[in-house]
């Protein structure tokens, strides 16, 4: 009857835009020859001609143009077995393209999976960390699986489901705890019936921040970040952590602190088992450590001898996430305990919240010929990072919100059959 919930703002917020799905194996539905008919298809389509991608969404619709060719590659090349349910049915023989666009246009290797022991595992966005227990639904995860040529696992079958929302609200008395809940406190209220209440801090904040800066592209990006660790960590003697958004991003930035001779330590998805001890070297003099949002979440970063009289940890933050919560965390790495710390913020208008959240603008600043000589200004930055997020965020609300409408409405249902609780 007592729930106390760690990181509350990450399972009541950020976990709750996917219901608890309670599924099993059907290894009948298993047909690996379609994945990769579907794969191969889905190369050969024009999106100009076929398909629309909606990046924000991560939805693709057909044109009536698809539907015509997958028509008439049904009746010859992808329909030899006239017996073959699959290709035989327009309605399924479209979802299966549909799941292969969307597994090569939106669901890439290193940034939202990892390959891992010959399995497709999932990477929480959130916390940048592996979760093997978790599968796409609808046959994507075979998709994706097939696409990366790996085995393919059984499609799951939901046998029950429920959604966060409706699960922490069964408890009589539910708490929890996080540093970055006020900027959701509306929601947590509304959905909860929780007051998020902030707690002063019990020493003295010695945070300074150096400001943010944006690049045009990434590789420009990059080369400043390197800059900024050899200053930092090299010249300076001060542990630096960089975060990145991705597993290709942390690659990316070591291969570049790797030709100029930095030495560092990443840290993502792929060595998630060395996490507690890159965490515990991090705050070493002089130590570089390139990390996703998995790094010291729910711990102190402690600081080595004579690091805090040299202004204490760096933390470095080079991209925007879909929220200013995660932002938050990352930054809040430093200056804990009433440690000394200091952090920056280096973005590029290539980054995925951007490309994917306010393309047009994003193009319309990079085509300036004083955002490639001198970077974006300060306000079209905070302009272009405000309605990135906000639109991020307003969408990831609505997926909450229709996911607990979904579910009261199945539980309205099974209470008329004699099934509710």
């Amino acid at each position: 009857t007592y729930c106390i919930v760690d990181e509350a703002d990450s399972v009541f917020i950020d976990e709750a835009r996917t219901p608890l799905i309670l599924s099993a194996q059907n290894q009948a539905a298993l047909v690996r020859e379609d994945f990769d008919k579907a794969l191969t298809l889905a190369a050969r389509m024009d999106p100009s001609v076929h398909y629309a991608l909606n990046e924000r969404t991560r939805q693709v619709r057909l044109f009536p143009a698809a539907h015509d060719w997958l028509d008439d590659v049904a009746a010859g090349e992808a329909n030899a077995d006239k017996d073959d349910s699959v290709w035989s049915s327009p309605r399924r023989r479209e979802e299966l393209i549909q799941q292969a666009i969307a597994a090569q246009a939106f669901y890439l290797l290193d940034r939202h999976y990892v390959v891992s022991d010959g399995k497709v595992q999932i990477v929480d966005e959130s916390t940048g960390r592996v979760m093997p227990d978790r599968a796409w639904e609808h046959g994507l995860h075979q998709m994706i699986e097939a696409k990366e040529g790996v085995e393919l696992t059984g499609q799951r079958e939901t046998l029950a489901r429920i959604t966060y929302q409706r699960l922490f609200k069964r408890y009589v008395r539910l708490a929890g705890m996080t540093g970055t809940a006020m900027e959701v406190s509306s929601e947590i209220r509304r959905v909860y019936g929780l007051d998020v209440v902030q707690v002063p801090l019990h020493r003295p904040l010695q945070r300074k921040l150096f400001g943010t800066r944006c690049l045009v592209d990434a590789a420009a990006k990059w080369q400043v970040v390197a800059d900024v660790a050899q200053v930092q960590a090299i010249e300076r003697a001060r542990p630096v952590l960089i975060g990145t958004r991705s597993v290709q991003a942390s690659e990316q930035l070591s291969a570049v602190l790797t030709k100029r001779g930095i030495e560092h330590v990443v840290l993502n998805a792929k060595q998630d088992q060395s996490e507690a001890e890159i965490v515990a070297q991090a705050g070493q003099a002089g130590r570089v450590t390139v990390a996703t949002n998995m790094a010291g979440r729910g711990t102190d970063i402690v600081l080595g001898p004579g690091v805090a009289g040299r202004g204490g940890l760096h933390v470095i933050l080079t991209e925007y996430n879909e929220s200013r919560r995660i932002d938050r965390q990352l930054i809040g790495r430093c200056a804990r305990q009433g440690d000394p710390g200091s952090a920056e913020v280096t973005v590029a208008l290539d980054d995925e919240l951007f490309a994917t959240q306010v393309p047009r603008f994003a193009r319309a600043l990079a085509a300036r010929p004083s955002a490639r000589e001198h970077g974006v200004s300060p306000a079209a930055l905070a302009a272009l990072r405000w309605l990135a997020q906000w639109r991020a965020e307003q969408h990831n609300r609505e997926v909450r919100m229709q996911n607990l409408k979904q579910d009261s409405q199945l539980a309205k249902l099974l209470a008329f059959s004699g099934r509710g609780e």
